[in-house]
């Protein structure tokens, strides 16, 4: 999945209009032929537009009985970010609650149990995005959804620009055993929910998350110490010039930034001991202040010069490739990487930097202008989402697509078990450890229901990424939604860092021009000197 987020409105669609000029067939004729001709022509389609009234009329109602009969719902997704089925049968996933695997895509999956639970067809017209970007323009270019799944910023700016339906009263209804969502949602991602908030507009209200991930670092351990790799300060290290990739985006870089920028803050232990630190970290490192914006810049023109490249999605095969030897990345992308480049028994671990980490979220959110006050499409719409929160279904997309669901299954477990299922130690291993991930199951880290025993590797690694330990939680915060005018900023800002460095302006540059200017200066010295003498 790639998420860029540079803003450009600018964009424009192909457009469908047909040019082109009509034959003069009838140049030829007089004007009463061609007149003669219209009135023959008229009535030969009025006596067709009789004779074919009974069959449209039966056409008509053909039709209205199959709109009533049936819902289309229209859902706009990332790419690859749903599970298509077709699994082999040694991928099966043998829990021992019972076995999951993915036969039909789950699209096609909820059709069926729609139906079945709720008596009523619905036909889903699924669309993919590439960016959040892309939605945007999509939809402000007049395409229609019901339902989207943009990333946590994009939805706070659908829902500041109002575009959004609220979730309804029914879909939070704990006691109907079909809202997968609200009867499994992690008491922790379901907090983060229900305390952040838009124009006094809750998230939780409009939006109901699907995936979830921090970022860090991905690296390689013979090359670099876990250490050196646990700092946003690596990204401008010149003892690994060339050799790291950043993101090619504004907020992940200025996110990036600002942890370097402000690590000797960030790390201190009166920082960290403050009794409102979560919501100290958070201003911190939403600081859009003109001088912190002016400071960024400066940082990552340097960053520009000391990385490999500012990429998007190239980071991960330059990493399973030993291009290079760091990479900036998302922990849905770096869990991929670590698994590819072990399949060629290459291994690369992952570390959350110690300043701060930024905690992401996608979310589906229902668009008021394809629900459209249409009950219905709202019902269809909300189904999905629990149906996309059930268990097995949960599982199923964290296996097909790498990332983790905010789903921790309630008193439903196995999705714990699946997750002891693809991290557990093995019964005779040796070097393994503890880890507690009570703090997303259950929003107690201590419960000892809860404590998986895992190779200690596993910490650096997929595991460590894919449910991040108690300890890197703690120093995670959001980035949140910026407003019009610090968008602007932050995204010139971003113009200035790709498009001129003013670090890679030569020395000799900056003395030729020194030079030019003196000499300016002394000619229009000499020139208000001679006006004076003619005076």
């Amino acid at each position: 999945m790639n998420k860029l987020f540079l803003t450009d409105h600018s964009a424009s669609a192909g457009s469908k209009k047909t040019t082109g000029t009509v034959p003069r067939l009838f140049s030829a004729f007089s004007a009463s032929l061609v007149r003669k001709t219209a009135a023959a022509l008229s009535l030969i389609f009025a006596v067709s537009s009789i004779a074919a009234a009974p069959f449209a009329a039966a056409m008509n109602v053909q039709a209205a009985a199959h709109s009533e009969d049936q819902v289309v719902l229209r859902i706009c997704n990332w790419e690859e970010y749903i599970d298509l089925g077709d699994w082999d049968e040694e991928e099966t996933i043998d829990l021992e609650s019972g076995d999951i695997i993915g036969e039909n895509s789950l699209i096609e999956d909820f059709e069926e149990w729609y139906s079945e639970t709720y008596g009523l067809n619905v036909k889903v017209e699924y669309s993919t995005f590439g960016t959040n970007e892309d939605l945007y323009n999509m939809l402000t270019l007049g395409d229609v959804y019901d339902l989207v799944c943009p990333s946590e910023y994009m939805f706070m700016k659908l829902m500041s620009e109002d575009m959004l339906m609220p979730l309804s009263d029914d879909f939070f209804d704990e006691a109907d055993e079909n809202n997968y969502y609200v009867n499994g949602v992690s008491p922790y991602i379901r907090n983060i929910f229900d305390t952040h908030e838009i124009n006094g507009e809750l998230w939780s209200k409009y939006a109901a998350g699907y995936m979830w991930g921090i970022t860090g670092i991905v690296y390689n351990p013979d090359a670099l110490t876990h250490e050196d790799a646990s700092t946003w300060k690596i990204l401008n290290d010149p003892a690994y010039k060339r050799q790291i990739t950043i993101k090619d985006n504004v907020r992940d870089s200025y996110f990036a930034a600002l942890g370097a920028l402000k690590a000797d803050l960030l790390t201190s232990e009166e920082f960290r001991s403050d009794e409102n630190y979560a919501q100290r970290l958070e201003e911190e490192m939403n600081d859009v202040s003109p001088e912190a914006i002016a400071m960024v810049q400066d940082y990552l023109q340097d960053v520009k010069n000391n990385a490999y490249s500012f990429e998007t999605d190239s980071g991960k095969v330059d990493m399973i490739t030993g291009k290079v030897l760091a990479n900036y990345q998302w922990s849905g992308d770096a869990v991929y990487t670590m698994d590819q480049a072990e399949e060629d028994d290459y291994y690369l671990n992952f570390a959350v930097p110690e300043e701060s980490t930024n905690i992401y979220f996608d979310g589906w959110v229902m668009l008021k202008s394809g629900i459209s006050q249409d009950p219905r499409k709202q019902h269809a719409a909300e189904a999905f989402i629990n149906f996309c929160s059930r268990p097995d279904n949960v599982i199923r997309n964290m296996y097909y697509i790498g990332y983790t669901s905010v789903i921790a299954g309630g008193e439903d477990e196995r999705i714990f078990e699946y997750v002891d299922w693809c991290y557990g130690a093995e019964e005779d291993e040796e070097d393994t450890v503890e880890y507690p991930l009570g703090y997303f199951f259950v929003n107690d880290s201590e419960d000892e229901d809860y404590i998986l025993t895992v190779p200690e590797e596993q910490l650096q690694r997929q595991l460590g990424a894919q449910y991040p330990s108690a300890d890197a939680i703690s120093r995670s915060c959001i980035m949140v939604y910026f407003d019009a005018e610090k968008n602007d900023l932050i995204n010139q800002m971003w113009i200035n860092v790709r498009c001129f460095n003013i670090h890679d302006v030569p020395v000799w540059t900056w003395i030729l021009t020194v030079i030019v200017i003196a000499g300016l200066v002394w000619l229009f010295v000499q020139a208000r000197q001679r006006q004076k003498l003619y005076r």
